[in-house]
């Protein structure tokens, strides 16, 4: 073999690098794009959590104040 460069090699292997570049710099993008999702989706159920538990604890002290009515007793017969 001979230790000369073919212009040709050296053009495929430089577009292969750049497209490995281009892939490696895609593959931490859509990364950090989960990781971001993954956390905003945490927080909104985390405030929506917060939410459900206020509104019923809300609800308990709601029924607990509310007088309850006694009916008559109804006769038998």
């Amino acid at each position: 073999m001979s230790s000369s460069k073919n212009p040709k090699d050296m053009e495929r292997a430089q577009a292969a690098f750049h497209k490995k570049e281009a892939q490696q710099r895609e593959g931490a993008k859509a990364t950090a794009e989960y990781v971001a999702a993954g956390a905003a989706e945490r927080a909104k159920t985390e405030k929506l959590r917060a939410l459900r538990l206020a509104k019923e604890e809300a609800d308990r002290k709601a029924a607990a104040e509310k007088p309850v009515k006694v009916g008559k007793a109804k006769k038998r017969m």
